[in-house]
């Protein structure tokens, strides 16, 4: 009695892709069989060992247009499952058909609402101008630095034509959807302290650990001042400030012995409002003014700040915004407060917008217990079916001849 979407989508589910050691030969498999089964053409390109890029095409009646791509990746972060309800890789549904599982909203669902939103319009006959393109990539829990990074520098994504992509967006607690059109730069930096050693019984001075009490004083302090900007502006939302938290702190070798080095490790997420020539030169300032010996590197440094328009006259955003209004959903416009891959597509020129059909439901993805229910996860299927219908009948642009 189960919706063949929905036995289909956990079948999905229960393929181990959990990092450390995701299995992506068993999701490749899957996906290229699905792929066969709905008569898409099949590419893999392999951009580094061990980390493929699958590619599904749907050809379109004029090839010549630019084409639609609809991403998603195929891993899942770790799972701690002394704390689920259920085993995270079982795809269990309850009564009320939630269906627990890692990457039941991060995002396994949108994938196969991709491919029965297609199965859907192949059904019904249909065929469009713009050819439209599934991508399922590799490692983007871990950075997409194996996967959509390097892909969209390969000549085989350039052979895509790409016009408009769509990749995951949240799930959203209320009524509204959230579509995401820009992404904040994840900013990944190190602080090292460098200081005078000695007893641990001394006052010793120019200690390493004094520099860094100063460094995360200031860190922190700028912490504080966006968290209470957020806090105070109701129009606000994470995505429109800049979030910053110390993740790692290291030093240190007994309880009795004045460490020579410290070091802190901070997580920033800054938006596209933000000069980030400018937010450099105060985190260099933080630096300078704990002292000499302390040093700044950075393990991860986004520069790209590209967003996607959202103006009616842009035609991608008028089919996609015209569905919405006809399927009577209503948007919730914002700034991805995390990262994804569509931060890679659109530092390459290509506009693309964030969203899963996920309305009425609790954002969970990385959190335990998992879940989405069956009847939101169908309605996304008929939601990309009419998105898809719309997108890939864009007339000819201008650039297009």
């Amino acid at each position: 009695s189960e919706n063949p979407s929905v036995t289909l989508f956990r079948e999905y589910l229960r393929i181990d892709t959990v990092h450390p050691k995701p299995d992506y030969d068993a999701a490749v498999q899957f996906l290229e069989r699905v792929g066969t089964d709905l008569g898409l053409a099949c590419q893999k390109v392999e951009v580094c060992q061990g980390r493929v890029v699958l590619i599904l095409t749907w050809q379109g009646t004029n090839p010549r247009l630019r084409s639609i791509l609809l991403n998603s990746h195929t891993d899942v972060v770790p799972v701690f499952e002394e704390h689920w309800t259920y085993p995270p890789f079982e795809a269990v549904k309850d009564s009320q058909g939630n269906i627990y599982a890692r990457g039941a909203q991060d995002m396994k669902c949108v994938s196969i609402q991709y491919l029965e939103a297609i199965r859907r319009l192949k059904t019904e006959g249909k065929s469009f101008t713009r050819t439209i393109h599934l991508t399922f990539v590799p490692d983007e829990e871990v950075g997409g630095h194996k996967g959509m990074e390097m892909f969209v520098q390969r000549p085989e994504f350039k052979a895509l034509n790409v016009g408009f992509a769509m990749d995951e967006g949240l799930a959203s607690p209320s009524d509204t959807f959230s579509v995401f059109y820009g992404e904040r730069s994840p900013w990944w930096i190190k602080v090292k302290c460098v200081g005078s050693p000695g007893h641990g019984s001394r006052f010793i001075s120019n200690t390493a650990a004094e520099k860094m009490h100063k460094v995360i004083n200031s860190f922190l302090a700028f912490r504080e001042s966006e968290k209470q900007r957020l806090k105070s502006d109701s129009s606000l939302t994470l995505g429109d400030v800049t979030s910053l938290n110390m993740t790692m702190l290291e030093g240190g070798v007994s309880f009795n012995v004045v460490p020579s080095e410290m070091a802190a490790s901070f997580d920033i997420r800054i938006p596209p409002t933000v000069d980030l020539k400018a937010f450099e030169e105060q985190v260099a300032t933080w630096c300078r003014s704990a002292g000499d010996g302390v040093t700044c590197e950075f393990h991860q440094k986004c520069m790209d700040q590209h967003i996607t328009s959202t103006e009616e006259s842009d035609p991608w955003w008028k089919a996609f915004s015209g569905v919405c209004r006809d399927m009577k959903l209503q948007l919730k416009l914002e700034i991805f407060p995390a990262a994804t891959d569509s931060r890679y597509i659109r530092a390459v020129r290509h506009p693309a917008i964030g969203f899963s059909p996920m309305n009425c439901t609790p954002v969970l993805l990385h959190d335990h217990n998992e879940f989405l229910n069956e009847q939101v996860f169908l309605r996304g299927i008929k939601i990309y079916a009419r998105l898809l219908t719309a997108l890939a009948s864009v007339p000819p642009l201008p650039a297009e001849g």
